[in-house]
């Protein structure tokens, strides 16, 4: 195939992997010489039904460019599943070496309307996929003392955005997984890192556009390409990125951040230490000019993307 050969003899199972940043994922990755097993439902964004041929559209795509990929059209919210794509791997390529956990579906709703399918769908896609995968994949990275994990969070846990409380709370908590894995593994030479990607796609096309300044910000985000943020996730699949872990990138169309990460901003204390009223009268007035505000990504991210 045409482009570089980072991932020579490599093998990646990427999840989501027939449509959107999961598409250019799978292809960006074949591109660099990676054999790819393709996983995709081909359910709707909001995770109904199920359709063959988005997978299979992007393993022809490979082959015809003279790339190896196979295809896998289960749900990674079944957690046997996903031991079940890990096994494929194995079976038909002989290793497993990258897992880009990328599948993912939206329930965006206001909170206070928000209903427990709503709930579960999400964090079972998002989160508990994502852990499924991972765990499936970790006994095979651990045997051969090598692999590495790409997750896709967002900012609306990084940040804050409205309607998306299950979505964020998913987001976030990959966070946390992708930072335990890149500490539990690293001594089997395991990374894991995770990407914020900007870009359109079907789910962000769920956005609902209420008055102008909506549709402008809509606008903006069709700018940004899936294909823009294939590239760094190669990277950090790459050997030559071997150092690399625990991180969180965050990709707008050609912006790269490394963003934040918790880490303690004021301190106070009391020798004699603290009451209801002490905490009221000293502590929140002493930390209040380092408070964040309610932010959406919108604000934080709030100049055209470059």
């Amino acid at each position: 195939m045409a482009g570089g050969k980072l991932l020579e003899g490599k093998v990646a199972l990427v999840t989501g992997g027939g449509r959107g940043i999961g598409r250019d994922f799978s292809l960006m990755l074949a591109a660099n010489g990676a054999k790819v097993l393709v996983n995709d439902l081909g359910s709707t964004e909001k995770g109904e039904g199920a359709d063959l041929f988005p997978a299979m559209e992007v393993a022809k795509e490979i082959r015809d460019a003279g790339g190896e990929a196979e295809v896998n059209h289960d749900s990674v919210s079944d957690f046997a599943a996903a031991q079940g794509m890990v096994d494929q791997a194995m079976d038909t390529f002989g290793r497993l070496d990258i897992v880009i956990n990328n599948a993912g579906i939206l329930r965006d709703v206001i909170f206070h309307k928000m209903t427990e399918d709503d709930w579960d769908s999400v964090i079972g896609v998002h989160l508990k996929g994502a852990f499924g995968v991972s765990r499936a994949a970790a006994t095979v990275f651990r045997n051969q003392e090598s692999g590495v994990f790409v997750h896709m969070t967002s900012t609306s846990g990084l940040i804050g955005n409205f309607g998306q409380a299950n979505y964020a709370a998913a987001k976030l908590g990959i966070v946390g997984l992708s930072k335990s894995i890149s500490l539990d593994m690293a001594r089997f030479n395991v990374r894991s890192n995770c990407i914020s990607p900007f870009a359109w796609s079907r789910m962000i096309g769920t956005i609902p556009i209420g008055d102008e300044a909506q549709r402008e910000r809509v606008e903006k985000i069709k700018q940004m390409t899936p294909a823009k943020i294939a590239p760094v996730a190669v990277a950090l699949a790459s050997d030559a990125a071997k150092d690399v872990t625990g991180q969180i990138f965050a990709v707008r169309n050609n912006e790269i951040f490394l963003m934040g990460q918790s880490r303690p901003l004021r301190s106070v204390h009391r020798s004699e230490g603290w009451t209801p009223d002490s905490v009221l009268e000293h502590a929140f007035p002493s930390m209040k000019a380092s408070f964040y505000g309610p932010d959406r990504s919108a604000d934080v991210f709030n100049w055209d993307p470059v």
